[in-house]
This record gives structure tokens, C-alpha cells and sequence, in this order.
């Protein structure tokens, strides 16, 4: 998501410098006219098209619709990446979760030296922030410093207008630290029911993008500027342990993608994405848009029921 944020701040100057203060409150005294003009320049230049926002037919133009229109309380603890570990020892057991050594309202209250030697620190409220400490000798606390400082000032609801995200008070979370070249294994998620399985191989390294039916059959659709990996891939092991996992994860939600891990043969929770890269990321095939889209059975009324009662979010 962060990546794409940069890549959309070159080429379009109205979201230049979105984590300044006076740009963010900007944002947030808008009205939803003034945000879905916004949003439509953005979708305008990635998919070629305009958003049909009382009858949306796409995953993406839903995904739009739902960011700004449905930010249920529901959806903000679940995308807290610590209020969300909760929940998820309530759901499924805390045994899936990653190991949590600390968590901090700044960065000045870390206590570096009583950490073990790796850990990885990341905030709650965002996405990007993630810094893998594999050295503690090595690592450079200031650089780190910087950066956690400018994520926790950020309100990521701004500037792709993922309103869910608006009220999630921004913490500091230090994790175990599981190793490297994870596998991500991300659900896309209808209805309550898990449907495809997108496998990110290499993640901070050659990063390569498969996309499985529940039957581990790879798909013929995939994320422009990323290939397939380069070899066939057996199912894993524990893959319908992580099917029933996001069955029980997705229950009731119309849409939902849940990450996992699988490391070392263990099952861990990632976090619950409600709308992937903002609605901004294409398929290719761009059919493969239309076709997630009808998996998804959604309240169009929302935007109106919405907008008759508010002019702003």
C-alpha cells in the first residue's frame, strides 16, 4: 500500500506531501463530494474508467464504495493490529498469534536493551511501518526512530479515504521476530466463505504472486508488475487447517481478506484487510475485477443511507 501511495504522489500533485498535518486536516474537513472527486481522479488514471457509485460492478469500484461509506466500529477494531489479537484469541486461540513483546504509546518509551536480539516493530493504525530488527548490535535505533515517529503522526484514513481507519488510536508494537522470506497467504474472502488464496513468495526480496482456488489450483489471473512463481508449488500441508481458520474468521462479513502465515509448519494470524491497496490495484485479466466483483453480494443503499444523513464522514 505504501508503495502505491508513492507512486501515486508523482503522478498526481493534489496528494503531494498527504502525511503533512495541514494537508490531513485538509482531508478531513472535506465532504463526501470533495472525496469522491478525489477518489475518482485516482481510479481514473489506474483502471481507464469511472466509478459507478450507486450500482458499483467491480471488486475495485466496491472496494471504494465500501472504504468511505462503510466504516462500521466493527471494521476499526478488526483492522487494529493490536485491539484485533484480542479477538483473535477469542475466535480461534492464541496459540495463532505472533508473539508480542511490547507495546508503547512513543517510541522514547522502548527500552532497546531489554530486547532479545531480533524483533520486528511495527505500528497498529497503518501499513508500511514494519522494520525487522536482525541485528540489535547493528541496528540503527535513530533511523528507526524517524520513521516510527512519522507513522504514528500519520491518520491513515487519509489520503485513500479508508474512513474505517479514522478512530484507531496509534500505538507502537513489538513483535517476535519469525524469520525471513515468509510466505503470505492472503484469503479473499465473500459471504463468509474463503474463495481464492493469494500467495505472495519473497516478500522483501524477489517478490513473486500466485493466485489458488480452494483447491490449490493456480488461477490465470495475476497483479500487473508482479509474476508467478517461477516453479509449480505443492499444496501446503496445513492449507485446509487454514481454510477452517477463515471460515471462522469471516463468518458473517460480506467481504473480508484474511492474511496468514504458515511458518515452520504453524499457523499464524496476520491481520484482517478490508479494502486491499485502497481499491486501487488492478487484475490482469481486467475481467478477473468483474468477476471477484459478483462474489460479492453488496448493499448498494449504503452510499444514499449514508449520505442522507451526513455531508461529511
Amino acid at each position: 500500500m505504501l508503495k502505491l501511495i508513492k507512486n501515486l504522489i508523482r503522478k498526481v500533485p493534489f496528494i503531494e506531501r498527504w502525511d503533512d498535518r495541514r494537508i490531513q486536516n485538509k482531508y478531513m474537513s472535506m465532504t463526501y463530494d470533495e472525496i469522491e472527486q478525489i477518489i475518482n481522479k485516482y481510479y481514473l488514471e489506474i483502471f481507464g474508467r469511472k466509478i459507478n457509485w450507486d450500482d458499483p460492478k467491480s471488486y475495485n469500484e466496491k472496494l471504494q464504495v465500501s472504504k468511505l461509506y462503510d466504516a462500521a466500529p466493527f471494521k476499526t477494531h478488526l483492522s487494529d493490529k493490536y485491539k484485533v489479537r484480542r479477538w483473535i484469541k477469542w475466535k480461534i486461540g492464541e496459540e495463532y498469534l505472533i508473539p508480542l513483546i511490547g507495546v508503547y504509546d512513543s517510541f522514547d518509551e522502548i527500552k532497546f536493551k531489554d530486547l532479545p536480539d531480533q524483533f520486528v516493530i511495527k505500528c497498529n493504525h497503518d501499513s508500511g511501518s514494519v522494520i525487522f530488527c536482525r541485528d540489535k548490535n547493528n541496528f540503527d535505533i535513530d533511523s528507526a526512530r524517524k520513521k516510527i515517529n512519522s507513522a504514528m503522526r500519520k491518520n491513515y484514513a487519509y489520503p485513500s479515504f479508508e474512513m474505517y481507519y479514522k478512530n484507531i488510536p496509534p500505538k507502537i508494537l513489538i513483535e517476535k521476530y519469525m524469520g525471513d522470506n515468509i510466505n503470505d497467504y492472503k484469503f479473499l474472502c465473500f459471504d463468509g466463505e474463503p474463495y481464492y488464496c493469494q500467495v505472495i513468495f519473497n516478500r522483501y526480496s524477489d517478490e513473486k504472486i500466485n493466485f489458488y482456488d480452494m483447491n490449490w489450483e493456480l488461477q490465470n489471473f495475476k497483479r500487473p508488475g508482479f509474476e508467478n512463481y517461477n516453479s509449480p508449488v505443492d499444496c501446503p500441508d496445513k492449507f485446509e487447517d487454514m481454510k477452517k481458520i477463515c471460515c471462522s474468521l469471516c463468518k458473517n462479513l460480506d467481504h473480508v481478506r484474511v492474511d496468514l502465515y504458515l511458518i515452520e509448519k504453524k499457523i499464524y494470524f496476520g491481520e484482517m484487510t478490508f479494502t486491499a491497496a485502497g481499491g486501487f490495484r488492478r487484475f490482469d485479466p481486467d475481467e478477473w475485477d468483474f468477476k471477484l466483483g459478483v462474489l460479492w453480494k453488496f448493499d448498494n443503499t449504503i452510499r444514499q443511507k449514508v449520505r442522507e444523513k451526513n455531508l461529511k464522514p
